[in-house]
Protein backbone atom coordinates (compact mmCIF):
# COMPACT_ATOMS: atom_id res chain seq x y z
CA UNK A 1 0.00 0.00 0.00
CA UNK A 2 1.10 3.26 -0.50
CA UNK A 3 2.59 5.49 2.51
CA UNK A 4 2.49 8.95 1.26
CA UNK A 5 0.56 11.07 3.86
CA UNK A 6 0.15 13.74 0.87
CA UNK A 7 -1.31 11.70 -1.39
CA UNK A 8 -4.53 11.61 -0.15
CA UNK A 9 -7.65 12.98 -2.14
CA UNK A 10 -8.93 16.00 -1.20
CA UNK A 11 -12.93 15.88 -1.29
CA UNK A 12 -14.90 18.66 -1.82
CA UNK A 13 -16.00 20.10 1.43
CA UNK A 14 -17.88 23.57 0.17
CA UNK A 15 -21.06 21.86 0.14
CA UNK A 16 -21.22 21.17 3.51
CA UNK A 17 -21.39 24.12 5.93
CA UNK A 18 -20.27 23.58 9.15
CA UNK A 19 -18.43 25.26 11.92
CA UNK A 20 -16.28 22.63 13.49
CA UNK A 21 -15.18 19.31 11.41
CA UNK A 22 -14.30 15.58 13.05
CA UNK A 23 -12.84 12.87 11.69
CA UNK A 24 -13.62 9.03 13.28
CA UNK A 25 -11.89 6.22 12.32
CA UNK A 26 -13.37 2.32 12.23
CA UNK A 27 -11.27 -0.47 12.93
CA UNK A 28 -11.62 -4.32 12.94
CA UNK A 29 -11.78 -7.37 11.18
CA UNK A 30 -13.12 -7.99 8.17
CA UNK A 31 -16.54 -9.11 8.27
CA UNK A 32 -17.25 -7.74 12.00
CA UNK A 33 -20.26 -5.17 10.14
CA UNK A 34 -18.39 -1.77 10.71
CA UNK A 35 -19.82 -1.01 7.07
CA UNK A 36 -23.65 -2.47 8.03
CA UNK A 37 -23.48 -0.21 11.48
CA UNK A 38 -22.38 2.83 9.66
CA UNK A 39 -25.13 2.34 6.89
CA UNK A 40 -27.68 1.76 9.86
CA UNK A 41 -26.74 4.97 11.54
CA UNK A 42 -26.83 6.44 8.20
CA UNK A 43 -30.12 4.97 7.26
CA UNK A 44 -31.92 8.27 6.44
CA UNK A 45 -29.68 9.43 3.79
CA UNK A 46 -26.05 8.79 4.06
CA UNK A 47 -23.46 9.74 1.32
CA UNK A 48 -20.84 7.46 1.28
CA UNK A 49 -17.93 8.92 -1.28
CA UNK A 50 -15.32 6.11 -2.48
CA UNK A 51 -11.47 7.14 -2.31
CA UNK A 52 -10.28 4.30 -4.39
CA UNK A 53 -6.10 5.25 -4.05
CA UNK A 54 -7.14 4.31 -0.54
CA UNK A 55 -9.53 1.40 -0.85
CA UNK A 56 -11.68 3.25 2.25
CA UNK A 57 -14.89 4.61 1.90
CA UNK A 58 -16.09 7.75 3.19
CA UNK A 59 -19.29 8.69 4.99
CA UNK A 60 -20.37 11.60 5.83
CA UNK A 61 -22.50 12.90 8.29
CA UNK A 62 -24.05 16.62 9.65
CA UNK A 63 -25.05 17.58 13.49
CA UNK A 64 -25.51 20.15 15.84
CA UNK A 65 -23.45 19.88 19.28
CA UNK A 66 -23.84 23.08 21.69
CA UNK A 67 -25.19 25.35 18.66
CA UNK A 68 -22.55 24.14 16.41
CA UNK A 69 -22.88 22.54 13.30
CA UNK A 70 -20.68 19.73 12.76
CA UNK A 71 -19.26 17.84 9.68
CA UNK A 72 -18.37 14.27 10.77
CA UNK A 73 -16.18 11.86 8.05
CA UNK A 74 -16.37 8.76 9.20
CA UNK A 75 -13.44 6.72 7.31
CA UNK A 76 -14.12 2.72 7.15
CA UNK A 77 -11.12 0.25 5.84
CA UNK A 78 -13.37 -1.18 2.87
CA UNK A 79 -11.21 -3.94 3.34
CA UNK A 80 -7.24 -2.97 4.09
CA UNK A 81 -8.44 -4.68 7.13
CA UNK A 82 -7.77 -8.24 5.82
CA UNK A 83 -4.00 -7.11 5.82
CA UNK A 84 -3.74 -6.63 9.68
CA UNK A 85 -2.79 -3.42 8.98
CA UNK A 86 -3.74 0.16 7.86
CA UNK A 87 -1.44 2.60 6.20
CA UNK A 88 -0.13 5.34 8.65
CA UNK A 89 -2.88 8.36 6.35
CA UNK A 90 -5.28 6.07 7.92
CA UNK A 91 -4.94 7.76 11.25
CA UNK A 92 -3.91 10.92 9.91
CA UNK A 93 -6.01 13.51 11.83
CA UNK A 94 -8.16 11.32 13.66
CA UNK A 95 -10.14 12.56 16.65
CA UNK A 96 -11.63 8.99 18.11
CA UNK A 97 -11.76 5.70 16.67
CA UNK A 98 -14.57 3.17 16.73
CA UNK A 99 -13.15 -0.48 17.06
CA UNK A 100 -15.18 -3.25 16.39
CA UNK A 101 -15.69 -7.21 16.83
CA UNK A 102 -17.53 -9.96 16.11
CA UNK A 103 -18.85 -11.54 19.40
CA UNK A 104 -20.17 -14.85 17.10
CA UNK A 105 -16.24 -15.18 16.27
CA UNK A 106 -13.96 -14.98 19.16
CA UNK A 107 -10.98 -14.83 16.71
CA UNK A 108 -12.06 -10.96 16.62
CA UNK A 109 -12.52 -10.01 19.86
CA UNK A 110 -8.31 -11.30 20.02
CA UNK A 111 -7.07 -9.30 17.48
CA UNK A 112 -8.24 -6.59 19.12
CA UNK A 113 -5.25 -6.43 20.59
CA UNK A 114 -3.53 -5.90 17.41
CA UNK A 115 -5.69 -3.17 16.11
CA UNK A 116 -5.50 -1.14 19.71
CA UNK A 117 -1.81 -1.34 19.49
CA UNK A 118 -1.36 -0.19 15.47
CA UNK A 119 -3.39 2.51 16.73
CA UNK A 120 -1.82 4.04 19.55
CA UNK A 121 1.64 3.68 17.22
CA UNK A 122 0.03 6.81 15.51
CA UNK A 123 -3.18 8.12 17.88
CA UNK A 124 -1.99 7.60 20.99
CA UNK A 125 -4.33 10.02 22.81
CA UNK A 126 -7.44 9.95 20.78
CA UNK A 127 -10.74 8.21 22.78
CA UNK A 128 -11.77 4.96 21.17
CA UNK A 129 -14.61 3.04 22.05
CA UNK A 130 -14.81 -0.58 21.93
CA UNK A 131 -18.39 -2.11 19.58
CA UNK A 132 -19.27 -6.27 20.65
CA UNK A 133 -21.64 -6.33 17.19
CA UNK A 134 -24.23 -8.85 16.07
CA UNK A 135 -25.37 -9.44 19.83
CA UNK A 136 -28.95 -10.06 18.14
CA UNK A 137 -27.87 -13.47 17.39
CA UNK A 138 -27.27 -13.96 20.79
CA UNK A 139 -28.18 -11.95 23.54
CA UNK A 140 -27.12 -13.40 26.58
CA UNK A 141 -23.48 -12.79 25.04
CA UNK A 142 -24.09 -9.34 26.89
CA UNK A 143 -23.94 -10.96 30.04
CA UNK A 144 -20.19 -11.93 29.24
CA UNK A 145 -17.32 -10.12 30.62
CA UNK A 146 -15.44 -8.90 27.67
CA UNK A 147 -11.88 -7.82 29.36
CA UNK A 148 -10.03 -5.71 26.93
CA UNK A 149 -12.33 -3.06 27.24
CA UNK A 150 -12.10 -2.45 30.80
CA UNK A 151 -8.07 -3.43 30.85
CA UNK A 152 -7.36 -0.78 28.56
CA UNK A 153 -9.60 1.89 29.85
CA UNK A 154 -12.24 2.31 27.05
CA UNK A 155 -16.40 2.48 26.82
CA UNK A 156 -17.53 -0.90 25.37
CA UNK A 157 -21.10 -1.12 23.65
CA UNK A 158 -22.62 -3.80 23.07
CA UNK A 159 -24.67 -2.96 19.67
CA UNK A 160 -26.65 -5.11 16.73
CA UNK A 161 -26.32 -3.69 13.14
CA UNK A 162 -29.49 -5.88 12.45
CA UNK A 163 -31.84 -4.78 14.66
CA UNK A 164 -29.99 -0.90 15.63
CA UNK A 165 -29.68 -1.54 19.89
CA UNK A 166 -27.37 0.73 20.77
CA UNK A 167 -26.23 2.01 17.26
CA UNK A 168 -27.27 5.76 17.45
CA UNK A 169 -26.03 6.14 20.93
CA UNK A 170 -23.05 4.62 20.29
CA UNK A 171 -22.24 6.53 17.23
CA UNK A 172 -23.45 10.08 19.17
CA UNK A 173 -21.28 9.57 22.05
CA UNK A 174 -18.11 8.98 19.86
CA UNK A 175 -18.97 12.11 17.95
CA UNK A 176 -19.14 13.76 21.03
CA UNK A 177 -15.36 12.71 21.92
CA UNK A 178 -14.19 13.29 18.92
CA UNK A 179 -15.11 16.96 19.33
CA UNK A 180 -14.54 17.05 23.27
CA UNK A 181 -10.78 15.70 22.15
CA UNK A 182 -10.62 18.12 18.99
CA UNK A 183 -10.96 20.67 21.46
CA UNK A 184 -9.03 20.10 24.19
CA UNK A 185 -5.85 18.62 23.37
CA UNK A 186 -2.83 19.20 22.04
CA UNK A 187 -1.86 15.57 20.23
CA UNK A 188 2.05 15.60 19.95
CA UNK A 189 1.23 13.32 16.58
CA UNK A 190 -1.20 16.16 14.70
CA UNK A 191 2.39 17.89 15.20
CA UNK A 192 4.56 15.17 13.76
CA UNK A 193 2.24 14.42 10.95
CA UNK A 194 2.09 18.17 9.92
CA UNK A 195 5.72 17.79 9.87
CA UNK A 196 5.71 14.78 7.73
CA UNK A 197 3.43 16.75 5.33
CA UNK A 198 5.81 19.48 4.68
CA UNK A 199 8.66 16.94 4.32
CA UNK A 200 6.78 14.62 1.99
CA UNK A 201 6.59 17.84 -0.43
CA UNK A 202 10.03 19.01 -0.31
CA UNK A 203 11.42 15.25 -1.40
CA UNK A 204 11.53 14.23 -4.55
CA UNK A 205 11.15 12.35 -7.03
CA UNK A 206 11.44 9.40 -4.78
CA UNK A 207 9.95 10.11 -0.95
CA UNK A 208 10.64 7.72 1.62
CA UNK A 209 7.16 5.76 3.13
CA UNK A 210 5.44 7.69 6.29
CA UNK A 211 6.30 5.56 8.85
CA UNK A 212 10.01 5.67 8.12
CA UNK A 213 9.89 9.90 8.42
CA UNK A 214 7.61 9.62 11.18
CA UNK A 215 10.56 7.49 12.64
CA UNK A 216 12.73 10.12 11.66
CA UNK A 217 10.63 12.96 13.56
CA UNK A 218 10.34 10.80 16.60
CA UNK A 219 14.10 10.53 17.18
CA UNK A 220 14.74 14.42 15.83
CA UNK A 221 12.38 15.32 19.28
CA UNK A 222 13.94 13.00 21.81
CA UNK A 223 17.58 14.55 21.09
Amino acid sequence: MAGDASGIPELDQDKYDADEEVKIICLGDSAVGKSKLMERFLIDGYHPQQLSTYALTLYKYTTTIDSKAVLVDFWDTAGQERFQSMDPSYYHKAHACIMVFDVQRKITYKNLTSWYTGLREYRPEIPCVVVANKIDADMKVTQRNFNFAKKQGLPLYFVSAADGTNVVKMFKESIKMAMSYKQNSSDFMDEVMQELEALLFKVAPHPRKCSELLSWSRRRRSR
